[in-house]
């Protein structure tokens, strides 16, 4: 996937996480198709086999690794079912993963080099592009961030450290579908 030309649209059809009648009966059918042996619940293999299908690697692992961490909780207490998606979660597992798939695509636009780490380099130089993605981005300064998105202090930013940023600060890039209320939809 080139970083630059993502087709919003396509993104889209693929994560039917709104609320409407329409929408909930695709993520019925979607559920189900990734539920090969029908127990109600989806694996993180479930999941990432289906979406290779479905979607034809659309998705990286990195992003659907994310949304599933974020969604297989919500709603229980403890348990077996902690460690996967029930029906309940899928319509924000889909959220999830639009709104990872996003930050995704803002750290590849930074990750020049492609070794899947910011370098604060990388981080300077795409650091007038950041600063439009982001609340208050005009009043952060570049280093300063780059040190609180590095939480780990290894030198260089990871998907997870910049996704935990990304989540802090609003992050929303310019040219994607500009659906912007994503998590007032819930």
């Amino acid at each position: 996937m080139a970083s630059q030309d993502v087709d919003w649209a396509k993104v889209k059809k693929h994560l039917p996480f709104e609320r409407t009648d329409e929408q909930k009966q695709q993520r019925k059918e979607l559920f189900h198709r990734f539920d090969p042996n029908g127990n109600g619940i989806l694996s993180l293999a479930e999941i990432d086999k289906s979406f290779k299908e479905v979607c034809q690697g659309l998705f990286p692992a990195a992003v659907l690794m994310r949304a599933f961490q974020k969604a297989k909780n919500l709603g229980h207490d403890g348990g077996l079912k902690d460690n996967y998606i029930e029906f309940k979660e899928f319509r924000k597992f889909l959220f999830y993963v639009r709104q990872y798939f996003e930050y995704y695509v803002a750290f590849s636009r930074v990750d020049k080099s492609g070794d899947h780490r910011l370098e604060l380099i990388e981080f300077n130089e795409a650091w007038p592009e950041i600063q439009k993605w982001v609340k208050n981005g005009d009043k952060l300064d570049p280093e300063d961030t780059f040190k609180k998105v590095d939480a780990n202090h290894g030198g260089f930013v990871l998907f997870d450290e910049f996704c935990i940023w990304a989540d802090k600060n609003g992050l929303d890039l310019e040219d994607d579908d500009d659906y912007d209320d994503l998590e007032t939809k819930k």
